[in-house]
């Protein structure tokens, strides 16, 4: 009689969503934060009336946090390393006080100056890298110095005042998407997001014929007609109610610089030899170097890219502030921190993702916004950011001494081990045998 060594995989149900969101237990844990961000909308939508989601009130969201989701970009990847960069709001303020100098005192051009801040922030980076990767001295300490100096650097370059830049420096940080066209809406705008929706659709049709020419399992096709509808959804609307604001405003450049930002470094992280590097040296570096990994070449990268999107950071809050000031960048670490571990980065590193951080910044920014349009006073805002980091780790770190990953592990996991147990085994004689009866099993094989 021959082998049957196949068996039927279930589906349906919770399994079916899963595969909507991804499969993995960090794309789960991202998917309850994703949830958290929609109730706090919801909630200040309706405790604002309407005026969280209004297009003015969108709009002044993404101009005021784009530079703290930036940072949140490049905070991930060196928490997943198993680092963490305190210096970023330094290093941030630093450049943009050079950055103003130069154009206020040389007459740099402001292309030029642009890249001379990315250049300043590489230095700057790869001089913490260097500390880090090869000296062996701990990012924490090697940046908290970086904090200490660069701050003091900002001062005595600007000599603890503020310095104005040019009006055509500012598009970066306070310009928007170029109207066209005769409609009453902004034309550029909703061609951003019909170009992003027409993507969410040929990105999902890709993968499945991709998984089709391979052989392996696709999800079912109503999975992703949901998908693909509430995305582009979301997009759409999302597109409307930029393009919709007040006279003379739409989607801000400082989110175009955000999105592509995202874009580039998901592809990174997730589909690039030195993305999965990072992920190795955070998740066991021990192993990680005996397998090849060049773990100080990591630790050196990581350090340098955060400190190059510090600047870009800096440079995008001084253009919409108008001048740099000996005050800029004061508590963005905090914050660029508390978005990665809200979104879903792991303590102690090996985990975490690109667009989990956005989601977290968005939790943060969103929890901020909202509570500032009632009218809530600053101390009750800190109060309540501090709550929601400290509950966020909190879990994780209670999850790992759980041997799981997440609170929805937890339950899924569960549901596979009583799904287990009501499926038989199949020995090469062709007898059943029951998995939940070891004693009748042996009996059988005797």
């Amino acid at each position: 009689m021959s082998t049957e060594t196949s068996s039927t995989k279930k589906s349906g149900g919770f399994a079916d969503i899963k595969k909507m969101f991804g499969g993995g237990q960090s794309n789960l844990r991202q998917f309850g934060i994703l949830g958290s961000l929609i109730l706090i909308i919801v909630v200040f939508q309706i405790w604002t009336n309407g005026l969280t989601l209004s297009p003015t009130n969108l709009i002044n969201v993404v101009n005021q946090y784009s530079y703290i989701l930036i940072l949140a970009i490049g905070m991930v990847m060196v928490i997943i390393a198993g680092h963490i960069d305190l210096s970023v709001g330094s290093v941030a303020a630093f450049t943009g006080i050079v950055v103003a100098k130069a154009m206020a005192d040389w007459n740099l051009p402001w292309p030029l100056a642009i890249v001379l801040g990315l250049v300043v922030g590489a230095a700057i980076g790869a001089w913490q890298g260097f500390w880090v990767a090869y000296i062996g001295v701990p990012a924490f300490i090697v940046t908290l110095a970086g904090m200490l100096i660069f701050r003091g650097g900002n001062q005595f370059i600007g000599q603890s005042t503020s310095v104005a830049v040019p009006p055509e420096f500012t598009f970066i940080g306070a310009g928007y998407i170029p109207d066209f066209g005769p409609f009453p809406f902004s034309t550029g705008t909703m061609i951003l997001g019909v170009l992003g929706a027409a993507w969410i659709v040929y990105n999902e049709w890709h993968i499945r014929r991709v998984q089709k020419k391979m052989g392996s399992e696709s999800s079912p096709v109503w999975v992703s007609v949901v998908k693909v509808v509430l995305l582009a959804g979301v997009i759409l609307v999302a597109a409307w109610l930029f393009a919709t604001g007040r006279v003379g405003t739409s989607f801000p450049i400082s989110g175009i610089i955000l999105v592509a930002l995202v874009i580039l470094y998901s592809f990174i992280t997730r589909s690039t030899i030195g993305g999965r590097h990072i992920y190795a040296v955070g998740g066991n570096r021990l192993a990680a170097t005996l397998s090849g990994v060049k773990d100080r070449r990591v630790d050196f990268f990581v350090m340098m890219n955060m400190s190059v999107l510090a600047s870009l950071a800096g440079m995008i809050f001084v253009a919409r502030s108008t001048a740099s000031g000996p005050q800029d960048g004061n508590g963005w670490e905090l914050d660029a921190i508390a978005s990665v571990f809200i979104g879903g980065a792991a303590v102690s590193g090996g985990i975490g993702t690109v667009i989990g951080s956005i989601v977290g910044g968005l939790v943060m920014a969103f929890l901020n916004n909202g509570l500032q349009l009632i009218g809530a006073g600053a101390d009750l805002v800190q109060i309540i950011k501090g709550l929601v980091l400290l509950i966020a780790v909190g879990v994780d770190v209670w999850s790992k001494r759980q041997g799981r990953p997440s609170i929805l592990g937890i339950w899924s996991q569960r549901r596979k081990a009583r799904a287990v147990a009501d499926e038989p085994v199949l020995e090469s004689s062709g007898t059943v045998l029951p998995t939940n009866d070891n004693a009748s099993a042996e009996s059988l094989r005797h």
